[in-house]
């Protein structure tokens, strides 16, 4: 790639950056103990840095400044002065990342507050490019039984594997639960992960450099990280990947030794051992196990031994064993067996978790507060959003019941708002004006009708989930 062509268009370097990172990506397929070297020039590429300031000025954290108060919807024109000083400073290896600025906010469907680390915009910049650069390599490592922060992948393709094995003898699970995973990390044990692919000196001093980095709490005292990586940087995710891959490395080779084949499953079942399935979603996870109780019981001090040498630890108290049949709650899902309907038969469900459905009523209380909006249309049009996407979530479930209920629910609350804020108003004259059909309208905006919301089941897409950066196989007529 070019280096002399200074600050391309968005289109240009989008498309630059991606060719690099296929060749990269492959380039790793291809040499699993390939080491890369000279990857620090990629991270100072003015297309890689145009990219990554794109992605950083068109995400929500644009509004959030960071300990140097500058917002990065707050520069404009990038190109003549932010990215070529920032790019400057790279090359003189003269870039060094300021502390993350603290921000508590509440944990969802807890009482808890958790801390949310804010970086500066020049640094979010650094991690953006970074990521792009040491993303395609680490995702040729990585195990198709991790989903979370993993490009093509969401939550539903986890909760899909959950259910193709609860449904075929997988009937047992440990549900673990990591201890403050995020901030826990050890940082000796995943620099030494991350050296096993990146040999470039300049690129691992980098990385590191954003692990030292600390944190200006809410107090105003300076904190040093000795420890973790702060949820909030762009690149945190990705680490927190490759040190959680030991986990799904340790559970793949032993599905490889032992459960390769549907005859070497069966021959360990008739011997009296188990077979082990793990499916995680970044720090959340879950083992399914083909066997008895004592065998997923026995699952515990393995995963704790697993996971020791990063540093984390299981949770005592929520980690815990449990029966399909008595259920058990995943990524807001709850996942259990029951008998169907009419029949004698056993199924797997996955409908939403009382959890979930708590959340959300309680984000449409919130919402629906008599002093919150100023006219209903401004209420329907923070309250829509909200609805589609929960209801777009949990669509790929037994859910059709929970959105009748949720429809209702919303329904009255509206209803009670318009009726509180127009109270010297007779209820003809508001359900002219605001009940045309009996659905809240104004200004054309009609509140969505969670009822209507079509469910289908989620298809399983097993290993076939392809990266942005595969191979792309030669046809007849065509050239690869």
């Amino acid at each position: 790639m070019n280096t002399d062509v200074l600050w391309p268009e968005r289109e240009w370097a989008e498309s630059q950056v991606l060719r690099i990172q296929t060749k990269l990506h492959q380039w790793a397929i291809d040499d699993p103990d390939r080491r890369f070297d000279d990857l620090f020039n990629l991270v100072c590429d003015p297309a890689v840095l145009v990219v990554a300031w794109a992605r950083v000025r068109g995400n929500k954290g644009k509004r959030s400044a960071g300990v140097d108060g500058l917002r990065p919807d707050a520069v404009f024109s990038a190109e003549e002065g932010f990215l070529p000083r920032l790019r400057a400073d790279l090359k003189a290896r003269e870039f060094l990342p300021l502390p993350v600025r603290e921000r508590m906010i509440p944990k969802p469907g807890s009482s808890k507050r958790r801390m949310l680390g804010i970086p500066t915009a020049r640094d979010r910049t650094v991690q953006a490019a970074l990521k792009l650069v040491l993303e395609p390599i680490f995702e040729a490592d990585f195990k198709p039984c991790s989903y979370g922060f993993r490009p093509r992948r969401r939550a539903q393709d986890a909760i899909a594997e959950i259910h193709q094995f609860s449904s075929r003898s997988y009937e047992w699970v440990l549900e673990g639960d990591i201890e403050a995973c995020f901030d826990n990390i050890d940082h000796t044990a995943l620099m030494d992960r991350v050296r096993r692919r990146v040999g470039d000196k300049r690129v691992v001093s980098l990385v590191k450099s954003f692990l030292h980095a600390g944190i200006l709490g809410e107090d105003g005292l300076l904190r040093e990280t000795t420890s973790g990586t702060p949820q909030g940087g762009i690149l945190s995710p990705l680490l927190a990947n490759v040190a959680l891959s030991v986990l799904d490395e340790h559970f793949a080779e032993a599905w490889q030794a032992n459960s390769g084949s549907t005859y070497q499953r069966t021959k360990r079942r008739r011997a009296g051992l188990a077979n082990y399935r793990i499916v995680r979603y970044a720090d959340d996870f879950v083992v399914l196990v083909a066997g008895t109780q004592a065998h997923a019981e026995a699952l515990r001090e393995d995963v704790a031994t697993v996971l020791a040498p990063m540093g984390l630890r299981l949770s005592e108290a929520k980690t815990k064993v449990c029966h399909i049949d008595e259920g058990f709650d995943f990524l807001g899902f709850r996942i259990q067996r029951k008998r169907k309907r009419g029949t004698t038969k056993r199924v797997v469900y996955t409908y939403p978790s009382k959890k979930a459905l708590a959340s959300i009523i309680g984000r449409v209380r919130a919402l629906t507060r008599r002093s919150s909006h100023p006219t209903l249309a401004v209420l329907l049009r923070q309250l829509n959003p909200v609805l589609r996407g929960w209801c777009t979530y949990f669509r790929h479930g037994v859910s059709k019941a929970t959105f009748g209920y949720l429809d209702q629910y919303v329904w009255h609350r509206v209803v009670r708002w318009i009726r509180k804020r127009h109270n010297k108003t007779k209820w003809a004259v508001l359900l002219r004006r605001y009940l045309p059909d009996w659905r809240p309208t104004e200004d054309g905006v009609v509140l969505f009708q969670p009822q209507t919301m079509t469910v289908t089941r989620y298809r399983y897409r097993a290993d076939n989930i392809a990266t942005p950066w595969a191979r792309r196989t030669r046809t007849s007529g065509s050239a690869a």
